[in-house]
């Protein structure tokens, strides 16, 4: 590790292994558990957990096992790190922060956490600037400073098939508990506050997509932006989405194409899609 400064994450920021590694971001795993079996995500294929929700087999997604932050750290440290930013899922949808704050207490190196204030490419994004940072020789009060505000000010936009895997999760607000179920009615959703919450819902799945297109547009007018297309089991439509943002926001300078993590994709459910706008 040629920089001081370490940057973490865990995986549900969903960051393509090639960035993570061109970044020299440290990924550290989230669980699930799968009937009576505990297992960490980066050991599910994807075949595996569709095979187990179609047979209703119940999952649950947990934070990373006990010290895997711990020793994240200490593999930073032992590279040359001096300070570590560790940057995770808001709270409000993982305890995932409170295992690394428990882990930062323990480092051997002063660890900074920070809230993506969601999840999946949010997060990851905010992760990437940090790394950015570091890169290009920035202290990691930039870095922190630069997570912070790539999380803070980005908004994601997602559709799914059904709402039953996040009712199921309890990842959904009250507002979104409300939705029904009409197989043509299709919810589109964001994150505030941490909380997944309905922002539309329209009917027929073209016109939802057509509508989450627009939306990421006008997020996107007169800014700089990164964009993220999202997808769980679901590449073929993350391909098309991607071309119709690629056409309607040229000006973006990162464009991200990702199949979620499995922890995410559990509580998506098959078919899911998203959208993350990332002002920078």
């Amino acid at each position: 590790m040629s920089s001081r400064v370490a940057v973490v994450t865990d995986s549900t920021a969903s960051l393509p292994t090639r960035l993570a590694e061109r970044f020299n971001i440290i990924t550290v795993p989230m669980q699930l558990k799968i009937g009576s079996e505990l297992i960490d995500e980066a050991y599910v294929p994807t075949d595996r957990l569709l095979q187990a929700m179609d047979a209703q087999i119940p999952i649950t997604t947990q934070p990373p096992a006990p010290d895997a932050f711990f020793w994240a750290y200490q593999d930073a440290w032992a590279k040359g790190a001096e300070t570590i930013v560790s940057v995770h899922v808001t709270p409000k949808l993982s305890p995932a922060t409170d295992a690394a704050k428990a882990a930062a207490a323990k480092s051997r190196v002063p660890v900074f956490i920070v809230d993506s204030h969601s999840s999946g490419m949010t997060l990851g994004f905010a992760a990437l600037a940090a790394a950015r940072i570091v890169q290009s020789g920035g202290n990691v009060q930039n870095a922190r400073k630069v997570a912070e505000e790539r999380g803070r000010n980005a908004s994601v936009l997602i559709y799914v098939n059904t709402l039953h895997y996040l009712r199921q999760a309890g990842r959904v607000s009250a507002a979104a508990k409300l939705f029904g179920d009409a197989l043509s009615v299709k919810p589109l959703l964001t994150v505030v506050n941490g909380e997944v919450e309905p922002f539309d819902k329209v009917v027929g799945r073209e016109r939802a997509l057509s509508k989450l297109v627009d939306k990421a547009v006008a997020l996107a007018y007169g800014r700089n932006v990164d964009l993220a297309v999202e997808h769980f089991a679901a590449e073929r439509e993350g391909h098309e989405l991607l071309k119709l943002l690629q056409q309607r926001i040229p000006h973006a300078r990162d464009i991200v194409l990702t199949q979620v993590s499995a922890a995410i994709g559990a509580n998506v459910g098959p078919g899911a899609l998203a959208v993350t706008v990332s002002p920078f």
